[in-house]
């Protein structure tokens, strides 16, 4: 099929998975709508760092807050303190942590499904938090459902912010493919970038497959009027690939 799969994902990880999708199915097309930037480290999010031995638990809500959560941690702490538990939405920022700090990384269990921020908030060791200091490591704006969650179960929770996310609009040539939808599937896996695309997305574009990473999207994007939704199985790769191989072969 002359058409391509058009993805939204910014960055490292937008290139890991186009080279993924192109194995299997060929031509893919970045949108290039979302960057996201490092924010200036300021004096608040300075002392954050250098008092990271305060906390008892750390939880990272996405691959670009552990990239600056590790440069960090490797700026002030030659040898990371001991005693903090490590969390993390999905499995990709949870590899980044690993990876980076050599440190274990608890996710969410493979029996929920999808790599949620609900899925993350139903781990045992998240539910009683008395007396705890829980760093939250995320980008400005975004939910805020984990760190509510989190302190209706007793933790005294501090929410850094320490990257952006910039829009802009697609090139002209993919603008033109979302408004006719001649493209062979999109794939999504931001609330806020779906929300932000479908202002570009015709009415043949919401008839047209659309891969997101979970139920909660899917929920979103009938909301917006997409219609022939596929929700994987979360936001690795490999996950996209066999959502959109399904939806290829149903």
């Amino acid at each position: 099929m002359n058409q391509p799969v058009l993805i939204c994902r910014p960055g490292e990880r937008g290139q890991a998975l186009a080279d993924a999708l192109r194995e299997r199915h060929g031509w893919v097309e970045p949108l290039d709508m979302m960057r996201l930037e490092a924010l200036p480290e300021e004096a608040a999010q300075r002392q954050v760092w250098l008092d990271i031995d305060q906390y008892h638990k750390i939880v990272v809500v996405s691959p670009f807050a552990a990239h600056c959560l590790s440069e960090a941690l490797d700026r002030y702490w030659p040898q990371l303190p001991v005693g903090i538990d490590y969390y993390s939405v999905g499995r990709g920022t949870a590899s980044i942590l690993s990876d980076q700090l050599g440190v274990r990384v608890r996710i969410p269990p493979p029996q929920q499904g999808e790599d949620t921020s609900e899925a993350l908030l139903s781990l045992a060791s998240l539910r009683q938090l008395t007396h705890q200091r829980v760093l939250l490591v995320a980008g400005e704006g975004g939910r805020t459902l984990i760190a509510d969650t989190l302190a209706a179960r007793g933790a005294q929770v501090t929410r850094l912010a320490v990257y952006r996310r910039t829009y802009q609009p697609p090139p002209s040539v993919l603008r033109e493919r979302l408004h006719s939808g001649d493209y062979r599937a999109l794939i999504v896996t931001s609330g806020e970038l779906l929300e932000y695309l479908a202002k570009w997305c015709g009415p043949a574009a919401l008839n047209q497959p659309l891969i997101v990473s979970s139920h909660r999207l899917a929920t979103l994007a009938g909301k917006l009027g997409f219609c022939d939704l596929k929700v994987a199985s979360g936001a690795t790769p490999a996950a996209l690939v066999a959502a959109l191989d399904r939806s290829c072969n149903p």
